[in-house]
């Protein structure tokens, strides 16, 4: 009951901020159908190696202008309803930065406009980080947006999941499900920032930012040494995903930062002590190249395979079911999974 009265509380404060009282007919973003996730393409459709290193979906920053990255936010808005909007964002696109970067944040006063919200400026609700592909939740209405907050973050209270991604690995998961806790910390280490497990933390090491973390994961689909996997993080922790699948020895596939802690030896997979690895490009096998029909420096620059695939929120009332928002997968994404025979 809790979930339903703090969703309750957040539809009031819609019906409140939003200027054409639209939001009271769309209480929990309405009930019609949302975007699913696009299928891989049809398998009897010949697969051709990639001849240059662009991969749809994903985004090379350097190469656009404000006006260019705001075409591209305003082409993957997946639905707007009153003062909330969804975006499927691409990978490699930042939601902050430093000052006079290109990010997110930096062009949604200009989305709004775009979208009619007039003075009504957008603000991020959640979102993936960087690297991660998929949903984003957005509001122009602060009061929306910060009972939504506190909604996320009683739900990690109580360890009620609200977020559902998807990842391929470099690897299979020895349990086909589970759930993955580690203690966190950020770490200088040879000048990079990273994020390492550590021994559970006592009180002061907690205060010191070490972090107990923990996630589900689930396997959907296996193939060519590789997995589909959904998970669902239970805390928030920078890189928290990667670093879960890592230490399952299953890297996510385009995972350029944690993979080499991953090392074989005469097939055996085990970890290598994180003070003693630089991040570098993720190594792959000889086999997995040609499933994924890249050559190993195409492979270089392979983007991360995670993706914010869904989101729960309550329905407007109680006998509701949970509503499921959903943004469908990067273009490189359905490729991979066509090529790793990856049916979902």
């Amino acid at each position: 009951m809790v979930r339903f009265r703090a969703w309750n509380q957040v539809r009031a404060f819609c019906l409140r901020c939003s200027a054409d009282r639209e939001v009271a007919r769309v209480a929990g973003f309405s009930t019609k159908t949302r975007h699913g996730l696009q299928p891989p393409e049809s398998s009897s459709k010949e697969l051709r190696p990639t001849k240059d290193l662009t991969f749809p979906g994903s985004l090379r920053m350097e190469d656009l202008s404000r006006e260019e990255l705001l075409n591209v936010i305003k082409a993957a808005v997946v639905e707007q309803e009153g003062s909330l909007v969804t975006i499927n964002k691409p990978q490699g696109l930042p939601v902050t930065g430093k000052p006079g970067d290109l990010t997110l944040l930096t062009v949604l006063p200009d989305l709004s406009q775009s979208l009619g919200l007039r003075d009504q400026e957008l603000q991020v609700v959640r979102a993936p980080a960087k690297d991660c592909s998929g949903l984003v939740l957005l509001s122009s209405c602060p009061q929306t947006t910060s009972h939504l907050h506190k909604f996320f973050t009683h739900s990690r209270r109580v360890q009620r999941p609200t977020a559902l991604y998807c990842a391929v690995t470099d690897g299979i998961p020895a349990a086909s499900e589970g759930k993955i806790q580690a203690a966190l910390k950020r770490e200088h280490i040879n000048g990079v920032e990273l994020v390492v497990p550590v021994k559970p933390p006592s009180r002061k090491q907690v205060l010191e930012g070490v972090k107990n973390t923990l996630s589900y994961f689930r396997v959907i689909a296996t193939g060519s040494g590789c997995a589909l996997v959904q998970l669902q993080p239970l805390t928030v922790f920078l890189d928290q995903l990667q670093v879960h699948m890592t230490l399952q020895l299953c890297p996510v596939l385009g995972d350029h930062t944690y993979s080499s802690r991953v090392s074989t030896v005469l097939g055996q997979r085990f970890l290598l002590p994180a003070e003693n690895i630089k991040p570098s490009k993720q190594v792959m096998s000889e086999a997995l190249l040609r499933c994924l029909l890249l050559t190993s420096s195409q492979a270089a620059q392979l983007p991360l395979h995670l993706h914010l695939q869904s989101l729960f929120l309550p329905g407007p009332r109680p006998q509701d079911a949970p509503n499921e928002f959903r943004a469908p997968l990067p273009p490189y994404f359905s490729r991979t999974l066509q090529c790793l025979g990856l049916h979902q």
